[in-house]
Order: structure tokens, then sequence, then C-alpha cells
């Protein structure tokens, strides 16, 4: 096993409607559930004092592709927000997120609930599954997981 750097990181599934989000414990044994955020003009805010309250270490978005890799019409918002997010100077991954919403509704079927009850969870879910990929990727290899968001240039 490699270093591992010790902190809380923060996932986030981003999508039209509802942004989900999810925290690991300092040492990255366990993504968990924290909430869903509703998408509008205090969705960025409020995952940023999330991770604030959290003191959190990093940022992980979900990067939504197709199933050949390519960008999807989802892609382009999914990256304006993790550059939205990066401008607080916290570092902030962007991972590969395909199936994670279709395992989130998996998982959701299993314990026994339906779409429709799913709906307001389903998206902390999906950033839990995008999380724990990432933290799992990043203790076995020792870096973070997927593409960094570059800081944005001061104008």
């Amino acid at each position: 096993m490699t270093d591992f750097r010790r902190g809380v990181r923060i996932g986030v599934d981003v999508g039209k409607a509802r942004v989900g989000v999810a925290r690991c414990d300092p040492d990255g044994m366990l993504a968990t559930p924290v909430e869903t955020v509703p998408r509008d003009d205090a969705a960025v805010a409020r995952v940023l004092a999330i991770a604030a309250e959290q003191d959190a270490v990093a940022i992980v978005v979900g990067l939504p592709l197709n199933l050949r890799g390519e960008d999807t019409p989802s892609t382009a918002d999914a990256r304006a927000f993790a550059a939205a997010l990066r401008a607080a100077d916290l570092p902030v991954h962007m991972i590969d997120e395909r199936l994670t919403t279709v395992s989130a509704h998996s998982q959701l079927r299993s314990v026994g609930r339906n779409q429709k009850q799913s709906r307001g969870i389903v998206d902390q879910v999906a950033a839990v599954v995008l999380l724990q990929q990432a933290i799992d990727i990043e203790k076995r290899t020792g870096n973070p997981a997927g593409e960094p968001v570059p800081p944005q240039e001061q104008v």
C-alpha cells in the first residue's frame, strides 16, 4: 500500500436539478452521504461551505462521459461546476463517473427503495460511489484519482 495523504475528501455528483455530496473519513476508509443540494445559484457556495465544515483537503467531482468515454451534454456543465469549486483554492479532481448513478439506483433497489422513493438521495449515493472509487484509486496508486482542475487565472 502506498502513502495516502490523510484528510477528508468531498465527492460531488453534479446533476441538472440536484447535486449529491458525500464525504470520507480522514483515513479514507469509507465514503458516506452528506447532503443533496438543490441545483441553483447557491449550489457552488453550499458545496464549498460543506467542504469548509468538514475541513476537506480535496474535492472529487464526477465527470459524466458516455460509455465510449466521450463527452456528453452534461460534461461541460460538470466541468464548469468543478471550475467554480476550484476558485476556492482547494484541489479539485474530476473522475470518470460512468455508471455511478446506475450503481446507486441498483444499491437503493437492493434495500427495497424504488426510483420515486430514491429521488432525494440517489445523487448522494452516486457521490458516495464516485468518492469511494477515487479514494480506493488514491490509496492504491498514491496519487489523486482523475484529472486535476487547474486553478483559475487571476484577472
